[in-house]
């Protein structure tokens, strides 16, 4: 049998950077370790750039990064494989991506979904197990990591060139999961939209189909034999503003391949809970609470009426932050004061990277959308 373990958003900052200045890693996967040591392949996603200096791109939201020594977290973690695709991997410019894939290589880290220009970013990784050819792809949704071109950045949601890379794996892998960074946040449910993209990417040809960044736990379900886990939180990130369940708890996925056939294993856990240190596994009456809620949403997803309600009440939840976002100078004696110079400009620098990002992330236009249709 063949162990493949997959894990949500790694973020080596608050509690886990504290522990592994102290060098007690054991203090950072407690009861989860012996999974980690049992798998064939283990994968998180690496939510930062690891650089000692800062030098923050200009962008919305905050530019993360955590010291250069956390990569002794995921090398005494023993994972084999980090997803770079994601949002936050270039908020230390090139400087920080080179620095963290320096480090992967020194440390023998395979890593995915990112390179020197778009083309070496779409690459897969694959790597052979007991005769078997593993193949993983990795897309983010397009903020402000991904590449388009002749420079360095992440592998971006673009579903022609995605159908393509999907296809062409295909034809080499004996088992091919594709890892999607985009959702959300703080939603745990899919959009219409995230469904329907991840069920394409499933039509394309994927045996596995994971999602992560809405910081939150979501559903999952068999689609036509190919199985999709729509959300699985964080794995490791200490967030100061962020102490609530939905962002303590996480889900980590271990695919069991044996001959032509594949199981799954959901493995919940809370990290950084309250005074908690590190990641610990649910007891046997928060894994029942837990699997209740996952049953509800994969309810949900499994009727496209009930998801597309769900969308609606987060979008609603959403309004008044959005409205914001967007709101110019719209009476008419406004007008004219901003008209004479009377008034600033609302299109200064910040609030320009605020409209392309709104603009240009999938999920981020998917409420713009509905809000201003209604």
């Amino acid at each position: 049998m063949i162990k493949i373990l997959i894990t949500g958003d790694f973020c080596p900052i608050g509690k886990t950077q504290e522990l592994a200045a102290q060098k007690n890693y054991d203090a950072i996967y407690n009861d989860f370790m012996p999974l980690l040591k049992a798998a064939d392949l283990a994968v998180t996603n690496l939510e930062c750039p690891l650089i000692d200096t800062d030098v923050s791109r200009a962008k919305t939201g905050p530019a993360l990064k955590a010291p250069t020594s956390t990569i002794e977290v995921l090398k005494h973690g023993g994972f084999h494989l980090v997803t770079m695709a994601n949002n936050h991997i270039m908020d230390q410019q090139a400087q920080g991506l080179n620095s963290t894939i320096k480090l992967c290589d020194e440390n023998n880290i395979s890593y995915v979904g990112v390179g020197k220009n778009l083309a070496d970013a779409r690459k897969p990784f694959i790597k052979e197990i007991n005769g078997k050819k593993i193949c993983i792809l990795n897309f983010a949704e397009n903020e402000f990591s991904n590449t388009h071109g002749d420079y360095p950045g992440a592998n971006p949601l673009s579903l022609v060139s995605n159908f393509n890379d999907i296809k062409n794996a295909r034809k080499e892998a004996d088992y091919l999961i594709v890892i999607f960074h985009g959702g959300n946040e703080m939603h745990p449910l899919p959009s219409p939209r995230v469904k329907e993209t991840l069920r394409f990417f499933a039509d394309c040809g994927a045996d596995a189909v994971i999602a992560h960044h809405t910081h939150c736990v979501s559903g999952y379900e068999n689609y036509n034999g190919t199985l999709i886990f729509y959300g699985l939180g964080n794995f490791l990130f200490d967030y100061h503003r962020r102490k609530d369940n939905l962002w303590t708890k996480g889900l980590a996925v271990q695919l069991n391949l044996e001959g032509s056939k594949a199981s799954f294993e959901l493995i919940p856990f809370y990290q950084n809970k309250d005074d908690m240190n590190g990641i610990h596994l649910l007891n046997n009456d928060e894994k029942r609470i837990f699997e209740d809620e996952l049953k509800k949403f994969n309810l949900i997803i499994a009727d496209d009426s009930l998801l597309e309600k769900e969308f609606q009440k987060y979008v609603e939840k959403k309004k008044k932050m959005y409205s914001h976002y967007l709101e110019p100078y719209t009476q008419r004696i406004l007008h004219i004061m901003h008209r004479y110079k009377l008034l600033p400009s609302f299109l200064n620098k910040r609030k320009r990277l605020l409209y392309l990002n709104l603009i240009r992330c999938e999920s981020h236009r998917d409420v713009i959308l509905r809000i201003l249709g209604n």
